[in-house]
């Protein structure tokens, strides 16, 4: 569960920052800040990998670009369904989700444990050791 929360408090602060960053991207208050994020979240978890699956064809023939199109639509889904988070075109919705991803990414990538070490995000609560014997 937390690093559910972690990877949500992640996607809070790209989000805020493509907010100040970008002109096209506003929003009310904190909760719908916290909200759109969420959403964010839950939409790239489940439907971002289908989307993604469908336009392979166009991602393929435009060498990944079209992936940040797909960000860009999904940015914009999330403003359409959020009250009080507003995307006001798909310029910024592309330029908003470029910004989103090259800030979550950093953040996303290691964070900090209890032992002070930086570890990796996986979705693996814990390393499993390998069941195996070495052949000489």
């Amino acid at each position: 569960m937390s690093a559910f929360i972690l990877r949500w408090v992640i996607t809070t602060v790209a989000v805020f920052v493509a907010a100040h960053i970008i002109p096209g991207i506003s929003y009310s208050g904190g909760g719908a800040l916290f909200v759109s994020a969420l959403l964010l979240g839950i939409i790239n978890a489940f439907v971002r990998p289908v989307l993604l699956l469908l336009s392979l064809p166009f991602i393929v023939v435009t060498m990944g670009l079209f992936i940040l199109v797909v960000n860009a639509l999904l940015l914009w889904l999330v403003a359409s369904l959020v009250p009080g988070f507003i995307v006001s075109g798909f310029w910024s919705a592309f330029f908003g989700a470029l910004v989103i991803g090259l800030v979550s990414w950093p953040l996303s990538c290691f964070f900090r444990a209890s032992d002070g070490r930086m570890h990796v995000i996986t979705h693996h609560p814990a390393i499993k050791q390998a069941d195996a014997r070495v052949i000489k």
